[in-house]
């Protein structure tokens, strides 16, 4: 399983980027997929995570109502929509595969493939 992120980059806080990640030696329903985030100096925390058979979406309190994670199967890759982006959203992004997903989308956790970051950088 390969992952590749991409589509980080600066932008000022109310703006917009939308995250790719490209998948590769995997069908996209063979897992739950996450996004996760690590800011300097913090730990790395789950931003979103999604089944890409059904409505099953977690979404970190902080994200709810800007953040939408979504995916393409027929290109394998995955996505997440970041709007009214703050100062706080500042992070490296990573993408996930295998994760643990719950049936009611409350917890998400222990990601079992890890693709490369990319950098969000949220400043004015």
């Amino acid at each position: 399983v390969q992952l590749q992120a991409s589509g980080g980059g600066s932008v000022q806080p109310g703006g917009s980027l939308r995250l790719s990640c490209a998948t590769s030696g995997v069908d996209l329903d063979q897992y739950a997929y996450a996004w996760f985030r690590e800011a300097p100096g913090k730990e790395r925390e789950v931003v979103s995570c999604m089944n890409t058979d059904d409505d099953v979406r977690f979404y970190r309190d902080s994200v709810k109502g800007r953040f939408t994670m979504s995916n393409d199967n027929a290109n394998n890759t995955l996505y997440l929509q970041m709007n009214s982006l703050k100062i706080e959203d500042t992070a490296v992004y990573y993408c996930a595969a295998g994760v643990f997903l719950n049936s009611r989308g409350t917890y998400c956790a222990s990601p079992g493939y890890w693709g490369q970051g990319t950098l969000v950088t949220v400043s004015s």
